[in-house]
C-alpha cells in the first residue's frame, strides 16, 4: 500500500514509540507491550487505514507481531491503558 509523506511520518513515529516500549519491557511483558501499545494508538490506527505490518516493519520487530498489534487495535474499542502506570 502507498502511503503519503504525513501518513509514512506517523507509520514511522508509530514504529518508534512501539520498539522502545517493546525493548524497555521486561522479557515476559514484551507482548503485553505490543498490546499496550495498539490499545493506546488504536483510534489513530484504525482512522489512518495503518496496516500493523507496517507499523512493525518500522519498528523492525518479527513480523508475527502483526497479529498481535490487530488484537490490541480491536481492544482499543473497549479498553484504554490506565493513566496512572507510567509507560516508556
Amino acid at each position: 500500500m502507498l502511503y503519503t509523506q504525513k501518513e509514512f511520518d506517523l507509520i514511522m513515529e508509530l514504529g518508534r514509540e512501539l520498539k522502545k516500549m517493546y525493548e524497555t519491557a521486561s522479557r515476559n511483558e514484551q507482548v503485553a507491550m505490543v498490546h499496550v501499545f495498539a490499545i493506546k494508538n488504536g483510534e489513530t490506527i484504525l482512522k489512518n487505514k495503518i496496516k500493523p505490518v507496517d507499523i512493525i516493519k518500522a519498528a523492525d520487530l518479527q513480523e508475527s507481531y502483526k497479529t498481535e498489534i490487530s488484537k490490541g487495535v480491536k481492544l482499543s474499542k473497549f479498553v484504554t491503558v490506565r493513566e496512572d502506570i507510567e509507560l516508556p
